[in-house]
């Protein structure tokens, strides 16, 4: 791919949907497949979500999930976007992506949030701490000293984990996420794809406030990310209609009704919703690409001139197989194009 400022690196998350019809296993086949596939086709990362409780996604064991990818696959980046930190002690965190980085080299990247990636009711179950999202910064400043350089006097360690010096991107949908990136002087990923409303001004936040650090990890300069969602097809006639089941996923999670991700329907899906159901989702999914290969490019075009971001993720949620694998393909023949 790429890496000029009109056609950045581009990249795959995978929200690793659990389709209607099928089942957690099925789900975790195919990402093994796509990302193989996103590998051949010259994608920078392949990045999955911690999720909770959610019947229709299957990356809850984020790190589990990385493992296998990164077994399935040789050449690609594979990492976390993300981890929901204070879902986890910082140590542990730390041993998890320590041991991977030791297994899989330089192929591994760790996204760290702060959001919970579940109800309220899960993260009590999943012994979350609220006073660490408060302090994430402090947390996220522990999670890069157990990785660093290792420091024999330290009375706690993390082995594996201490002088792998694993990337570390902060990850955001707020101007919180944005200022302890821009603080710790690490690179910022923003979650458009779900949550676009704060995009430029956290970009804003993150490049205004951003200063060299001495920390471990941290980079020269800005460098940003923005999540979209995308369908490319051969026919934007065919796009829009594979778009409907992202369309419905994304009106379950406003209705409150989470499941498996459905087939598209046939007609306009959006018919039956309430004009604030439709409104909901027409902002959750206004970063998103849909038509054919060259739609979908000059739309990213105009969004990476739009934003300025070093690099672009891409979530393409199909319920066919062959329908997702085609949108990675005819996306990525695009962009090199």
């Amino acid at each position: 791919m790429a890496t000029d400022r009109d056609r950045p690196v581009l990249n795959v998350l995978d929200l690793v949907p659990v389709v209607e019809g099928g089942d957690a296993a099925d789900a975790v086949r195919v990402t093994v497949e796509m990302a193989r596939a996103a590998e051949e086709l010259g994608y920078r990362r392949y990045w999955m979500a911690e999720h909770h409780n959610m019947t229709g996604v299957a990356s809850s064991s984020t790190a589990v999930l990385i493992a296998h990818v990164a077994a399935s696959t040789s050449t690609i980046r594979v990492g976390a976007g993300g981890i929901m930190l204070p879902n986890h002690a910082p140590l542990v965190v730390a041993e998890q992506f320590g041991t991977l980085a030791t297994i899989h080299g330089d192929r591994i990247d760790l996204g760290l949030g702060r959001a919970p990636g579940t109800d309220q009711l899960t993260a009590l179950a999943l012994r979350r701490d609220d006073r660490a999202a408060m302090d994430f910064a402090s947390e996220v400043s522990q999670v890069l000293r157990f990785i660093g350089p290792a420091d024999e006097t330290a009375r706690v360690r993390a082995v594996p984990g201490e002088g792998t010096n694993v990337p570390v991107w902060i990850l955001g949908s707020s101007h919180g996420g944005a200022q302890v990136a821009a603080a710790l002087g690490l690179p910022y990923s923003f979650a458009s794809h779900f949550a676009p409303r704060m995009l430029l001004s956290a970009l804003d936040v993150y490049r205004q406030g951003f200063h060299r650090s001495d920390r471990n990890g941290a980079i020269e300069r800005p460098h940003t990310m923005a999540a979209v969602n995308v369908m490319v097809a051969d026919t934007e006639a065919e796009a829009r209609h594979l778009w409907g089941s992202t369309l419905q996923r994304f009106h379950s999670i406003v209705t409150g009704r989470r499941g498996a991700l459905q087939p598209p329907a046939q007609g306009e899906v959006t018919t039956a919703w309430s004009p604030a159901e439709r409104a909901a989702v027409e902002q959750m999914t206004s970063c998103s690409f849909v038509g054919t290969p060259t739609q979908v490019r000059e739309g990213l075009h105009e969004f990476v001139r739009h934003t300025g971001v070093d690099e672009v993720i891409v979530a393409s949620s199909a319920h066919a197989t062959a329908a997702r694998r085609r949108s990675l393909e005819l996306l990525a023949q695009a962009w090199a194009a």
